[in-house]
């Protein structure tokens, strides 16, 4: 399932997408073992890690939130949350993950992955949720969880991920091969996409668009609008991925478009009125 196009290790913890990883792995023979440094061998990481649901039989083995890893930074990162390190770095690996101390609010000692396998993880945390959904209460030692639900802080950082790493081919090449030769199952998440906002979004209880509906989109200057009922008044609101709103604006007519923010980044856009909602994804 993680097997490199050279046929070399897929390591997430030492790759460097379009550059020179600093070292590779071979199937097999690079397989810990024992190992004193970075580079040594690989072994299995749990990305979701054991002790946080007691390493009970289920997701203990589920490959959608394991993947080999480079051993020594398995072990750097032990336990220890995902998250977003701002200072008090303890640990930097080849590539550039890091262990230190956590840039958002409600969070301590973290390890960021690069940029390029955010996504791939925040997907596997998401199925992890929705496989495990009845045991997950019971993961009390699971310092992202509270009830079984992510606690704010990292839902806000997991749909991040989620919105800035889109998909890539090494995730569904994957997807398939757990499905067709190893688990019967797939990531949802990675075949749909969309139903991470669904159903952890700051709008997930607004319908969907459907035919004939109300349309908003980006043609990469404005941010335009088609309403398809009368004039009466209407609110168009842009809003971080965490659910903060950055603009409101009310508009009549039925076409019309207005600027985004300045920062460039990833915004929720809901248009409401005449007892309906729209929402889309504008990067």
């Amino acid at each position: 399932t993680d097997r490199k196009p050279n046929n070399k290790v897929w390591d997430i913890y030492s790759d460097v997408p379009d550059g020179t990883p600093p070292y590779q792995f071979d199937f097999i023979v690079d397989q810990c073992g024992n190992y004193d440094e970075e580079g040594d061998c690989f072994n299995r990481e749990h990305s979701f890690p054991q002790s946080w649901f007691d390493g009970v039989p289920g997701p203990d083995t589920d490959l959608f939130h394991m993947y080999p890893t480079d051993a020594w930074v398995n072990q750097k990162r032990a336990n220890w949350p995902y998250g977003i390190v701002g200072g008090g770095v303890t640990f930097q690996a080849d590539n550039g993950g890091r262990l230190g101390q956590c840039d958002y609010p409600g969070c301590g000692l973290v390890f960021e992955p690069i940029d390029a396998y955010k996504g791939d993880l925040a997907r596997g945390y998401f199925y992890m949720l929705t496989r495990y959904k009845d045991e997950a209460v019971n993961w009390t030692s699971a310092p992202v969880l509270s009830g079984g639900e992510f606690l704010p802080w990292v839902e806000s950082m997991m749909l991040e991920w989620h919105l800035t790493d889109p998909v890539s081919a090494k995730e569904i090449a994957r997807n398939n091969t757990i499905y067709a030769s190893l688990q019967n199952n797939r990531n949802p998440y990675i075949d749909h996409p969309e139903w991470v906002q669904r159903i952890w979004g700051p709008f997930a209880s607004i319908p969907e668009a459907g035919a004939g509906s109300d349309r908003i989109w980006w043609d990469g200057d404005r941010l335009n609008y088609d309403r398809k009922a009368n004039t009466s008044l209407a609110w168009l609101r842009i809003y971080t991925t965490i659910g903060s709103l950055v603009q409101a604006t009310s508009i009549t007519g039925n076409v019309g478009n207005t600027e985004m923010p300045a920062e460039s980044g990833v915004y929720i856009v809901v248009l409401e009125g005449d007892g309906r909602s729209v929402v889309r994804i504008v990067r």
